[in-house]
């Protein structure tokens, strides 16, 4: 079992930046792939990034690439979500998880784990 806990959301300006980071539990947190999902009001859960076991390998969604940075620390059982330029298009509720495969997915159902979500606001 893994317990994913996310935090660092909060209000910025845009243009700004936030770092989430979501602990997670379980002796095994280096065998999980883990991904980054979010959910604005009214829309469905889109996947925003992804990253295999090692750290080698990453998946971004075209709206966040090349502002987004998704990386992880085995050692502190950790990943993060680093979001720089940010849009009020971004504003969501930012949720992590987890899968039992080592590769990256950007698909939800593929995710075994999830955390209850940060929220991310960001104004114009």
């Amino acid at each position: 079992q893994v317990q994913l806990v996310e935090s660092g959301g909060g209000l910025v300006q845009a243009g700004g930046s936030l770092r989430l980071s979501c602990a997670a539990s379980g002796r095994t947190f280096s065998s999980y792939g883990m991904g980054w999902f979010r959910q604005a009001p009214g829309k469905e859960r889109e996947f925003v990034a992804a990253i295999s076991w090692s750290g080698g390998s990453t998946l971004y969604a075209d709206s966040v690439k090349g502002r987004f940075t998704i990386s992880r620390d085995n050692a502190k059982n950790t990943v993060y979500l680093q979001m720089n330029s940010l849009k009020p298009e971004d504003t969501a509720v930012y949720y992590c998880a987890a899968r039992w495969r080592n590769e990256p997915s950007t698909r939800a159902p593929q995710y075994n784990y999830w955390g209850q979500g940060t929220q991310v606001t960001v104004s114009s």
